[in-house]
């Protein structure tokens, strides 16, 4: 590996590490030739977050330029171009080296285009369509690196664990995405239990929930523990290196959710986080519990995925 395309799995390493505590420490349980793989698609990703959601000091049309201009020179490098960037050389690389689909990296970016426009979803299966390229293709990119011993049947749960974890984003995150102009829960479940952007900013003002958001929110718990119920299956048919690193972050994203529940579904009051402590025990016990230990379920009262999709 040349010295240029260190560097750039190392900023991708730096840049998963500032910003992912959760998932960066999951990683750690990975063999370590596939860390770097697993960083590479972070970075690709968190940046693209960042030049939608972190250019502040830049008009929405802006940004949009700022995403094209990093999404040519992206499409350039697949296309063997020599790519003048930090991070763009281990995304390239690695997508090179495990032959990930062109198309999921499409999808994805069509995604973040559309956190410039779009400011809410109508319905679940509308921001099912945003999440099909936020969430679920991370999955499918992850899919290859973990390994499987069935990736044809890994790839519905692989899907679904992207979906439950930026659900669960979702969820903790109202406060700050209404801040950016942006509501994730889809506009017929705020209808359904009588709510409205303007309550939601109200509680974030106050910080603390009305009955009905806990109510809400509640429901949008019940909704992303159907999803992760879905993605416990795949996690027993990766590659056995692969599978404590799946568990721990599938107990702590779904730990993040147990956190709003202990907070009586206010998630304005604080951000839920899983704390330290727990986060360390988490990584032990995935790392010692077994390849093939079983996976704790989380309970939810809804019945299946269609039903709320």
């Amino acid at each position: 590996m040349d010295d240029q395309l260190a560097a750039s799995y190392e900023s991708c390493r730096e840049l998963h590490k500032q910003h992912g505590r959760t998932y960066y420490l999951a990683t750690r349980l990975l063999p370590a030739w596939k860390r770097r793989h697993v960083h590479a698609l972070y970075g690709f990703t968190r940046y693209a977050d960042e030049i939608v959601d972190r250019t502040d000091d830049l008009v929405p049309a802006d940004r949009a330029a700022e995403l094209r201009k990093w999404s040519e020179r992206f499409v350039a490098g697949l296309h063997g171009a020599v790519v003048d960037d930090p991070l763009l050389p281990a995304v390239l690389h690695t997508i090179a080296v495990f032959d990930l689909d062109r198309d999921d990296f499409a999808s994805f970016l069509r995604s973040m285009a559309m956190d410039l426009t779009v400011t809410d979803y109508a319905t679940y299966e509308d921001l099912l369509d945003y999440m099909e390229g936020s969430a679920a293709v991370i999955g499918t990119m992850m899919l290859p690196i973990l390994g499987s011993s069935d990736p044809g049947l890994a790839r519905g749960p692989a899907r679904q664990l992207g979906l439950a974890f930026q659900l669960t984003n979702f969820i903790r995150d109202v406060g700050e995405d209404l801040d950016r102009g942006r509501t994730y829960l889809p506009d017929e479940d705020l209808d359904k239990f009588g709510v409205t952007r303007a309550d939601l900013a109200d509680a974030v003002s106050r910080r603390a929930a009305t009955p009905p958001i806990r109510n809400l929110i509640a429901y949008e718990v019940e909704r992303a523990r159907l999803h992760y119920a879905a993605a416990a299956p795949g996690i027993g048919m990766l590659a056995p290196g692969s599978r404590a690193c799946i568990r721990a972050a599938y107990t702590l994203y779904g730990g993040i959710l147990d956190e709003v529940v202990a907070a009586d579904y206010d998630v304005f009051v604080r951000r839920a986080t899983v704390p330290n402590r727990r986060r360390a025990a988490v990584a032990a016990r995935a790392l010692l519990g077994g390849a093939n230990s079983p996976i704790v379920v989380p309970p939810s009262n809804l019945r299946t995925v269609s039903e709320v999709a």
